[in-house]
């Protein structure tokens, strides 16, 4: 069994209006040292996969067939054995 870990985000070129709206909020409240703010997701699931392998090839097909939009898009995966 394994914990797969999957971390949204949007790409570099995507503009994010709310992370730009908490960049705002931080500094009105005096944090001036943060020059930029992404918003993302953060996703775990547990996989009944029995190698290593097969519960990454799993992640993977989840991310494209449901949890990630890949036109404006990225994620990243980790993946531990429970």
């Amino acid at each position: 069994m394994y914990l797969g870990k999957i971390s949204i985000t949007l790409k570099e070129s995507v503009l994010d209006p709310q992370g730009s709206t908490v960049h705002k909020a931080l500094s009105d409240i005096g944090e001036t040292n943060v020059s930029d703010v992404r918003i993302g997701k953060y996703i775990e699931v547990s996989l009944n996969d029995s190698t290593e392998d097969e519960a990454m090839k799993t992640l993977h097909r989840i991310c494209k067939s449901l949890l990630v939009n890949e036109v404006v898009e990225s994620y990243k995966l980790q993946l531990e054995k429970k």
